[in-house]
């Protein structure tokens, strides 16, 4: 039995980076053997099991066999005779086909080293094409470490092309796409992996709502970058500077949705955009079953947004159905995430990242003034209209908090 320490922990130490995950491969052994040695078997589809001690994973070295399409389309093989060398092969990328054995010395049968040094995202082999999951996989990467200059191969963007035009990704169960979207809007660069995903013709597969945005015009006075698709990204990026939470991300990346459906005739404004956002939003989050918080605070965004911006015009009344609409006094921290995400919004604009955005301090201050009002003692004195009078105070507390702001 030999154990080797295998993957992105060792990508990332090449890299200079953290990395807190360790997985091994176990070439040599038996399910068998790894019980009696008291590891804890957690594996489903072929032999991984958990260190007694630290919990981190142990897989048997294994083969693959292609048998069905889609990413669960695979056959695996383990025995003691798998060498490190084909366990490795099967792997994505170069750069996570390195293996370190106890001694510290790398194995590197694929070049992963020098590809690492080069900046390089490039395919171990053919086996590549078998698995359409390594398209989003390589569009995810691309995200994470384009900051520091990786691009991917030419030979793989090929693959991922033929991949796409194979009708592949159309067998990904929708747990599995949006397992690697999500962990690709949280990377660095989130808009890089929607530039390589458009690249090989993925997006309009996967999010044909998202790829429509390119080449949708906006008004360039409100819009110096123009291109909706462009506007979004900008938004995406700015959420990821500024260290946002999935939902606020999922939001930044869904809110204008709707101008990819407008007509051209009306280009470059965008009427009713905000409510056929929502429309095509519910769309994706049921394709892709999308978590119920991303949902919900992308389809106050997609809604409220115009809105936000404009909050310092907005009628007391209009500013108070935007409140109730977004649940602000029950939810007031959803109601701060929908501010941030309009707030990117506004900055993800050619020239608008350092420019303030005013409405998310007025925002903020009136759901803090409404937050003030004893909504106990308001029931009580109002037993035959008790919601009317909840109403009309939170109106006049509104209304005295406009009037204070507007006299300084």
């Amino acid at each position: 039995m030999k154990i080797f320490e295998v993957g992105g922990s060792i990508r990332d130490a090449l890299l200079g980076l953290q990395n807190q995950d360790r997985d091994y491969v176990v070439v040599g052994a038996t399910p068998e053997e790894m019980i009696d040695l008291g590891y804890k078997p957690v594996g489903a589809d072929f032999p991984v099991f958990l260190h007694p001690a630290t919990h981190a994973e142990y897989a048997l070295a294994r083969t693959e066999r292609k048998t069905a399409p889609g990413y669960q389309g695979f056959v695996f093989h383990t025995s003691p005779d798998v060498t490190l060398e084909e366990d490795l092969a099967r792997r994505d990328f170069t750069a996570n086909a390195i293996a370190r054995d106890g001694d510290g010395k790398l194995i590197d049968p694929y070049n992963g080293v020098a590809d690492i040094n080069a900046r390089i995202l490039r395919h171990v082999g053919d086996a590549f094409l078998e698995d359409p999951v390594r398209v989003l996989r390589g569009a995810r990467f691309a995200a994470r470490f384009a900051a520091i200059g990786f691009q991917i191969a030419p030979e793989t963007k090929i693959l991922m092309q033929s991949i796409t035009d194979s009708g592949e990704l159309d067998h990904l169960v929708p747990e599995r796409v949006w397992q690697e979207l999500s962990r690709g809007l949280m990377e660095a660069t989130p808009s890089k992996m929607f530039e390589v995903l458009r690249d090989c013709g993925a997006l309009a597969r996967l999010l044909p709502e998202v790829d429509r945005l390119f080449g949708v015009p906006q008004s360039a006075k409100s819009h110096p970058e123009i291109d909706t698709g462009i506007h979004v990204m900008m938004v995406l990026d700015y959420a990821a500077s500024r260290q946002h939470a999935l939902p606020i991300r999922f939001a930044a990346l869904t809110h204008d949705l709707g101008k990819g459906t407008t007509p051209e005739k009306y280009w470059p404004r965008h009427p009713g955009h905000e409510e056929s956002s929502v429309a095509l939003l519910d769309a994706i989050c049921e394709r892709l079953r999308v978590p119920g918080d991303c949902r919900d605070l992308a389809r106050m965004t997609a809604r409220w947004h115009g809105d936000a911006h404009a909050a310092l015009q907005l009628s007391v009344e209009k500013l108070l159905a935007m409140m109730d609409a977004t649940d602000a006094l029950r939810r007031p921290a959803r109601f701060h995430d929908f501010v941030e995400a309009c707030a990117c919004d506004h900055h993800g604009r050619l020239g608008f990242a350092e420019i303030p955005y005013p409405s998310r301090e007025f925002l903020m201050g009136a759901l803090s003034n409404l937050q003030a009002l004893d909504f106990g003692s308001i029931a009580q004195s109002n037993t035959n209209d008790i919601p009317g009078a909840i109403q009309r105070a939170k109106l006049e507390q509104l209304q005295q908090f406009m009037q204070k702001r507007n006299a300084t």
